[in-house]
């Protein structure tokens, strides 16, 4: 059964290859640009996009699986990306996780709801560990406070 959704999704797919003219080497800006519309990229989307671009669906997952930044499933409103590098690592960074974890009753790399955590690999601000990417702003010396004012200062998101 096709839903709304499903068909809306479709037709942004299809007018954004259309855009790019339907060229197989702008895979990686069409890919991006229907997720920063979209939110992610469903698997209709992915066979529209093969479709179009007249690549197999095989080449467009491989990319897709390839670039971590790609989801083929909704996520939360708010993702806190948490830097998991050795610098970070040196500052406790897993205390820091294992606090946002237990207050918010949420895990890492476990999308959905309102708030979730990912794991990043060096955000380059290695002397101020631990390090976040919050809504494309960067913060350092991170500590379960910050996280709190963090989401807190976010429209519709409680604080618990």
């Amino acid at each position: 059964m096709t839903t709304l959704l499903n068909t809306i999704d479709h037709v942004f797919a299809k007018k954004v290859c259309s855009e790019h003219q339907d060229k197989p080497d702008e895979l990686l800006e069409i890919l991006h640009e229907i997720q920063v519309q979209e939110g992610f990229l469903s698997d209709r989307v992915l066979r529209t996009v093969s479709k179009s671009l007249n690549l197999s669906r095989a080449e467009v997952h491989g990319v897709v699986s390839f670039y971590h930044d790609f989801k083929k499933e909704k996520q939360a409103e708010n993702v806190i990306k948490i830097c998991r590098a050795e610098a970070c690592q040196a500052v406790d960074v897993d205390k820091l996780i294992a606090d946002v974890e237990s207050y918010y009753d949420i895990k890492m790399d476990n999308g959905g709801g309102k708030v979730s955590l990912e794991t990043i690999f060096c955000l380059g601000n290695c002397a101020l560990g631990p390090a976040v990417l919050y809504k494309n702003d960067l913060y350092g010396r991170v500590t379960l406070k910050t996280v709190q004012k963090m989401i807190a200062s976010t429209k519709g998101v409680k604080e618990q």
